[in-house]
């Protein structure tokens, strides 16, 4: 399987459309992918939540059709990082789109954990409250962004519901980079899962983003790793891999907690 993972740079200056036909023909241009990953709110950028609400777009808004043309042109399966989505009937959510290379919506992600400590994401976004899963090229993606990587129970979540390949956007910043290496190789590890981890370059609204997005194999080795600036990485590696390594090491049968309600 190969995968590209699309690391821009989130500038101020730079129209949202603008940015929005850079980024599709970035993807346009890695037709033979597999699979392409874009970063979280890339049209915004994650921490200018100043302008989250007047960028809220509707999930078939100009994003979604952006990309769903992309990935069709590409041929590619598109994570496409995610948008300030509008609920026409509820809050704003910080939503991820996925992209079968027919241009189809194949799965939508609302993020569950916010950042913020009552402040930004956490109060201007609504909560997502369902894991997601989907199968493409040869293995099962489980679906998470940024703030999720801090927690782990969502990743078990995620392989109880047979994912083997775990996909996440973010916007993480560049003071806590120390902890994104730490905790997308401890992902990996304790799940015996690959992790794929696309985050942004630049600055969003006075923040440095961290860059150095992430492909980890299920054993916790670093398969390829990005630098600070605008990169795209590229890496091959074999989803047959996770079925190997959770039968010779097979730690996740030995779990005794979450599984079942406790005996009384």
């Amino acid at each position: 399987m190969r995968a590209s993972l699309i690391q821009i740079g989130v500038e101020e200056g730079e129209s949202t459309d603008s940015r929005r036909r850079r980024v599709a023909s970035l993807v346009r241009e890695q037709a033979g992918a597999d699979l392409v990953v874009l970063p979280e709110l890339w049209t915004t950028g994650a921490f200018a939540f100043e302008s989250f609400t007047t960028a809220a777009e509707p999930l078939e808004g100009p994003t979604y059709k952006a990309m769903a043309e992309a990935a069709r042109d590409a041929g590619v399966w598109l994570h496409a990082g995610s948008i300030p989505e509008r609920d026409p009937d509820g809050p704003l959510y910080n939503t991820s789109l996925v992209f079968s290379p027919s241009g189809d919506l194949a799965a939508a992600y609302r993020k569950i954990h916010r950042f913020g400590f009552d402040q930004g994401e956490a109060v201007l976004m609504g909560a997502g409250s369902e894991l997601v899963t989907l199968r493409l090229a040869g293995t099962t993606v489980g679906l998470a962004t940024c703030y999720d990587l801090r927690f782990p129970e969502l990743f078990r979540g995620l392989v109880d519901a047979g994912a083997e390949t775990f996909v996440l956007s973010a916007g993480w910043p560049e003071r806590r980079r120390a902890h994104w290496t730490l905790l997308a190789r401890a992902r990996a590890v304790e799940n015996q899962a690959y992790v794929l981890a696309c985050g942004t370059a630049g600055t969003h609204a006075g923040v440095a983003q961290a860059g150095h997005s992430i492909v980890v194999d299920p054993w916790g080795e670093v398969l390829a790793e990005a630098g600070p600036g605008e990169e795209v990485l590229t890496v091959e590696f074999d989803p047959a891999r996770v079925a190997a390594t959770r039968e010779q090491f097979p730690a996740l049968k030995d779990r005794l907690l979450g599984l079942e309600p406790p005996r009384r």
